[in-house]
């Protein structure tokens, strides 16, 4: 019974870091129009670092903490296709760090990035995102 709650909980956790891995670069998108020091920037920082601090992290965390549960819990570290999610979830991983350092640089007025290269960031989750799901549901190997 208690799988059954960690399992819930991940997937909350999950759709909430999603929700910001997927909304966070589209922020930074419309940012990288502001001129530094305006106050249409300063409001993109309030709401980058929020959405940062108060629901990916989290959301991370307990997606973290909760698979790690279910991983053991269920055996699946032994399972290939559990090997690729993994993989997939620690470039998930990586993806929110370089987001975060993304936050920095903007709150410090030193982005370097078009808003074009913010568009093509944008699809890295969604692409490990299906990529995830596949292997979870279908179990290819």
């Amino acid at each position: 019974m208690l799988y059954d709650w960690i399992k819930a909980l991940h997937v909350i956790a999950i759709l909430s870091w999603m929700a910001g891995l997927l909304y966070l670069p589209r922020l930074m998108v419309y940012h990288c129009a502001a001129p530094a020091g305006s106050a249409q920037s300063e409001t993109f920082k309030v709401m980058e670092r929020r959405l940062l601090k108060a629901i990916m992290n989290p959301a991370m965390i307990v997606a973290w903490l909760a698979g790690l549960y279910l991983v053991w819990e269920g055996g699946w570290y032994r399972a290939g296709w559990f090997h690729a999610k993994f993989a997939a979830v620690l470039a998930m991983s990586a993806f929110h760090g370089f987001l975060s350092a993304r936050v920095r640089e903007f709150a410090g007025d030193a982005n370097t990035r078009s808003a074009r290269f913010y568009r093509f960031a944008n699809e890295i989750p969604t692409l490990l995102m299906i990529a995830i799901v596949i292997l979870v549901i279908v179990k290819p190997f």
